[in-house]
């Protein structure tokens, strides 16, 4: 079974258990992540709706990402990535959020943000954490490894909140 598949099989009872809905913010991913979780039957019991914000423009339009905020740290980096999550939180239904922005390559690449760099957010309430990872491989394998990243990462957020 496709390791994103089954991750989603496990946030989907964690959900479930807590009685939340999920949504997702992306923009490295694509909608991969809304994608393993809408693979699951019955995941409109606990997802809400995915964000795809790839342009800077639409992180600030859709998730109210400050603009002066991407100038300052840059879209791939974790205050971003939180200030996405949040940003979902605030204009969803969701109970809980996790977003995904990065440079999955194979051009992208600035200083300090090598291609396969991507930040995660995960918020609920008044609690967000992230994190920056360093995934190795071409454009699909850094999508692939950040989707599995993302769901490993929320199970964990769930079970701490």
């Amino acid at each position: 079974m496709d390791e994103a598949f089954e991750l989603a099989q496990q946030v989907g009872r964690a959900l479930q258990k807590k009685n939340w809905l999920l949504a997702t913010a992306e923009s490295c991913t694509g909608g991969g992540v809304a994608q393993a979780i809408t693979e699951i039957a019955g995941s409109s019991e606990w997802f809400d709706c995915g964000f795809i914000t790839y342009s800077n423009a639409s992180k600030t339009e859709m998730l109210e990402v400050p603009a002066a905020l991407v100038a300052q740290h840059g879209a791939v980096s974790e205050e971003i990535a939180a200030a996405m999550s949040e940003g979902a939180l605030a204009n969803s239904n969701a109970h809980v959020t996790l977003s995904t922005t990065g440079i999955a390559g194979p051009g992208g690449a600035v200083p300090g943000k090598p291609v396969g760099t991507v930040c995660f957010g995960w918020s609920r309430d008044h609690a967000t954490h992230s994190e920056r990872r360093v995934f190795a491989g071409d454009r699909r394998a850094v999508r692939e490894q950040t989707v599995v990243h993302a769901l490993k990462g929320l199970l964990r957020f769930i079970e701490n909140n």
